[in-house]
């Protein structure tokens, strides 16, 4: 269980800060939910205490974690299919997994697509998810800002 104050990361929404454990009533029921502050958009986030495990929340990275994500993109060859539904869905699993490594490899897919034929409106708004969702555990991580981390990133996919 985690604590207010805590780091953690959400697979689909980013890395954030513990602000408060609420309990709340909904359909009946009594649960408690941690409201996760996510410092890019100053998002708040509710996730039930009892789902976390299901969901996928884990503490963020240490810094030498991150680093070692972001020396590795450089070398990521992204597996793209042709098939843009197909595509799209493998993408989808691959941010859902929380695995950061496996986000990378969605950005860097993406960005390089987007320099071959340009991006569909739908590939473009997962490209900028994706780059939230690494960007926001990067700054928490690396106690950096927001434009500091995507300038790094930017230059490892380049």
């Amino acid at each position: 269980m985690f604590k207010v104050g805590d780091k953690i990361a959400h697979p689909m929404h980013g890395a954030g800060i513990i602000e408060n454990i609420e309990e709340k009533k909904v359909n009946g029921t009594v649960r408690s939910y941690y409201v996760l502050r996510i410092p890019v958009g100053n998002m708040l986030v509710m996730i039930p205490v009892d789902s976390c495990e299901a969901i996928g929340v884990r503490p963020i990275l240490k810094k030498n974690e991150a680093e070692g994500i972001l020396s590795q993109i450089p070398g990521i060859q992204p597996e793209m299919t042709q098939n843009w539904n197909r595509c799209y869905r493998e993408n989808m699993l691959r941010i859902k997994s929380g695995d950061l490594l496996e986000v990378a490899r969605v950005i860097k897919g993406l960005v390089e697509r987007d320099h071959e034929k340009g991006l569909s409106t739908g590939e473009r708004k997962m490209l900028r998810s994706a780059k939230q969702i690494l960007i926001s555990e990067m700054v928490l991580s690396f106690e950096s800002s927001y434009e500091d981390v995507e300038n790094r990133l930017d230059r490892m996919l380049a």
